[in-house]
């Protein structure tokens, strides 16, 4: 037991602490296969998302769509800290996340198992809607500002966008990985609702 300056000093500063604090293990480290393999359901990928708030968003939007894990850069990609726990509303325990060290090269290898992997972008042609069927999907998403740099998006299946008023330039990307996380959910559930009984 301290007092509660002395609590205040040893934590992050502006952490919330309400005086508790408990010292824990980092969570335990996954490899792509193990999350990945075989393929199915949905999986969430951010390119140099740096902002603890937004990661931990896109954790929560995960985590209420069902994904079943996360991808980040092992560089230039928020750590799992304090902040990005309570944005992500408990979120981190729930979905398991992984970092890559080269995010192009792990897309190749989503797509070899046999996941569609869909590369958000505002200047895209494509829907989102039109492209997604069912199929085991990847959503990537990029940081705001530059987005899914081109190099990730061409090793995508799909470029698309969300279709937003012209009003506005782009949404957050924390936004935009709950809208897509809807969608792509959406067309899993409605392609599962078709397969006989047996292979449901």
């Amino acid at each position: 037991l301290i007092d509660p300056d002395s609590l205040a000093g040893q934590l992050p500063a502006g952490a919330v602490h309400q005086g508790l604090a408990v010292r824990v293990e980092p969570l335990k480290e996954r490899t792509l296969q193990e999350l990945a393999a075989p393929a199915g359901g949905l999986i969430v990928m951010l390119d140099q998302v740096t902002d603890p708030q937004n990661v931990g968003a896109a954790f929560r939007s995960a985590a209420a769509f069902g994904a079943r894990a996360l991808i980040l850069q092992d560089r230039k990609a928020a750590p799992i800290t304090g902040a990005l726990a309570k944005a992500a509303a408990g979120a981190v325990e729930l979905v398991p996340e992984h970092r890559a060290a080269n995010l192009s090269q792990t897309i190749e290898r989503l797509n070899e198992l046999g996941y569609v992997t869909v590369a958000l972008s505002g200047d895209a042609e494509a829907r989102l809607e039109d492209v997604l069927d069912g199929r085991p999907t990847v959503i990537v998403l990029g940081s705001e500002g530059k987005g899914v740099r081109p190099s990730v998006a061409a090793s995508c299946t799909w470029t698309v966008k969300i279709p937003i008023h012209a009003k506005m330039e782009s949404l957050n990307v924390s936004a935009a990985a709950a809208i897509a996380l809807y969608e792509a959910r959406k067309a899993l559930d409605a392609a599962k609702a078709k397969q006989p009984a047996d292979q449901a």
